[in-house]
């Protein structure tokens, strides 16, 4: 099958990769011309246009994008629907905001042209293990696709899950999952690092993945960094969000659905990126003024350039 694909990041090179292993032709198109020279060396046929994109492709058309979330995908995507036409599909399989999903399904309706929002897991082993797709859109439209996504998923590892926008809300709660799974993970090993037993935690997580109720591919890849880095020591305690877990919570609270471990998990992320947090500060203050409790003095600022 015939496939534009827009975005040829980590995961999307590898994507292209599979599909034209797959039997698939790829025109592909970044805007780092480095990036689409390692498309075609793949086997991708390489554009430096979205122009050249729809150009190349017999109708009916389908554009896979995988950009980067909000204005990069909303700018790409508007600008390939005023260069396609009826018939032709667009294909977001980056983590976009299923309200966004609906609404340009909504205004590209309008035009004849088909939005399906494939919500996409497997990072950067999707090349070799196949991705999780979890797609939104209507059904003939998928139907007609499903070739590209049977290539890009594992057995059983594809599924239409409902109208357009369905897909990407399947993935973020499938994304706020992750946070839950990932945070009881992280907090689990802390306190087997904290131990008196002078515990090998490499052992114990590779002990885990055989047999245990906790084993998962997420515990996997715990062994694997901590083979590299027992104490993880050359790491940072700095994480970032990529939105999802901020979504679901916020669609739970509007459908009064309890998640704490996700909120819990989403604050903690927030907490590792400040230093010398002031809330934190402010407890010391407190202890201090209300029970004379020792407090710690700030150390002081380094020297300015």
């Amino acid at each position: 099958m015939q496939l534009g694909f827009v975005g040829l990041g980590k995961m999307g090179l590898n994507m292209v990769t599979r599909l034209v292993r797959g039997g698939h032709e790829v025109v592909a198109f970044d805007r780092s011309p480095e990036a689409v020279q390692r498309a075609a060396a793949n086997g991708a046929f390489g554009v430096e246009t979205l122009e050249a994109v729809v150009d190349r492709l017999a109708t009916p058309r389908a554009v896979w994008v995988m950009v980067p979330a909000g204005p990069p995908t909303e700018s790409t995507v508007q600008a390939l629907s005023s260069l396609l036409s009826e018939g032709d599909t667009i294909i977001d399989g980056g983590n976009t905001n299923f309200r966004d999903d609906e609404r340009r399904a909504r205004d590209l309706q309008t035009r004849g042209i088909g939005y399906v929002d494939a919500g996409t897991s497997g990072g950067i082993w999707g090349l070799t293990e196949g991705y999780c797709l979890m797609v939104g859109g209507d059904e003939a439209t998928c139907t007609r696709l499903e070739p590209i996504f049977l290539t890009l998923a594992p057995p059983q590892g594809y599924r239409r899950v409902g109208r357009a926008g369905a897909g990407h809300y399947v993935k973020m709660v499938h994304n706020a999952i992750e946070y839950g799974l990932m945070q009881a993970y992280a907090e689990g090993f802390e306190l087997l690092e904290r131990s008196n037993f002078d515990l090998d935690l490499p052992a114990i997580s590779a002990l885990w993945q055989h047999g245990s109720v906790v084993r998962s591919w997420l515990l996997d890849l715990t062994a694997r960094a901590l083979a590299d880095d027992p104490h993880l020591a050359g790491l940072d305690a700095y994480v970032e969000d990529s939105g999802e877990g901020r979504w679901t919570l916020e669609e739970a609270i509007a459908r009064g659905v309890p998640m704490p471990a996700l909120a819990a998990a989403l604050f903690t992320r927030f907490r590792s990126r400040e230093d010398n947090p002031f809330a934190e500060r402010l407890l010391a203050a407190l202890r201090n003024q209300f029970g004379g409790h020792a407090v710690k003095a700030a150390a002081p600022a380094g020297p300015t350039q």
